[in-house]
């Protein structure tokens, strides 16, 4: 299911498979089929090239526009100092932390599941959005890269769409209990602040599977459920994929 051309938006598409493409400097691979998938980050220009090459050599540049996005912004004074630093003797388990993340986001396998519509991976209300950013005492902290749902500690989180899991860690300093899956073509979903995971590395889920539990482990400030989307290092909005908003708690459905 592709989204518009916005910033936090996935774009699918279809082209003859004998050709190539190149967007952000990196080939993107194209299925048998001729499917393609590439993502869109936060902070895209409102231009953008997609480059493609004939087997002949021949090549065409199609030039596409963003929409740009005003994100939410929330200023807190008063903070203190310990609250916002991080203390230099986590930086190393950080910094470790941080790379396994990335390796499971560089995945680029064959799989096609994101070609599945997905669906939302909790139940629960929306408590935080995409691209906002909270400023500490002035200071500008990392904008929000998921949407939250939230839900008390325990409530189940499925498989928005079927995959193969690259990482599952207990707790990250930032993240918490943290999962990652692949989606295929380098489209990944991160599920964080996870009470409990019910998967491992290597297993194959379907969509609706159970993968984990809701928490509040990490940096948070309660309960939910922090499900971010990635297009290698692009980082996506899963609410675009979606309509509407999560089930409440007490639908059965």
């Amino acid at each position: 299911m592709s989204t518009p051309w916005i910033q936090g938006g996935l774009i699918i598409g279809t082209v003859e498979p004998s050709h190539r493409l190149y967007f952000f400097e990196r080939e993107v691979r194209i299925t048998e089929n001729g499917n393609f998938v590439f993502g869109l980050g936060r902070d895209v220009k409102p231009e953008v090239q997609l480059t493609e090459i004939m087997p002949n050599g021949d090549t065409i540049k199609h030039t596409f526009t963003v929409e740009q996005r005003t994100y939410n912004e929330q200023k807190i004074t008063g903070v203190p100092k310990k609250t916002v630093n991080v203390p230099e003797s986590a930086l190393p388990r950080i910094r470790k932390e941080v790379r396994a993340a990335k390796k499971a986001r560089k995945v680029d396998s064959e799989l096609q599941y994101f070609l599945q519509k997905f669906i939302w991976p909790a139940k629960g209300i929306i408590s935080g959005v995409y691209g906002s950013r909270r400023y500490y005492n002035g200071v500008p902290k990392r904008p929000h890269y998921g949407v939250d749902v939230a839900a008390p500690q325990g409530t189940a989180v499925i498989a928005p769409a079927s995959g193969v899991i690259t990482l599952v860690h207990e707790n990250m300093y930032f993240s918490g209990g943290t999962v990652i899956m692949d989606h295929g073509h380098g489209i990944s979903s991160t599920f964080i602040h996870l009470h409990k995971a019910h998967v491992k590395v290597g297993d194959a889920v379907k969509q609706g599977q159970l993968i984990a539990e809701i928490g509040s482990t990490g940096r948070s400030t309660g309960p939910h459920l922090d499900w971010r989307m990635n297009w290698f290092d692009q980082r996506l909005d899963p609410q675009l994929l979606m309509d509407g908003l999560p089930l409440p708690l007490n639908t059965t459905k």
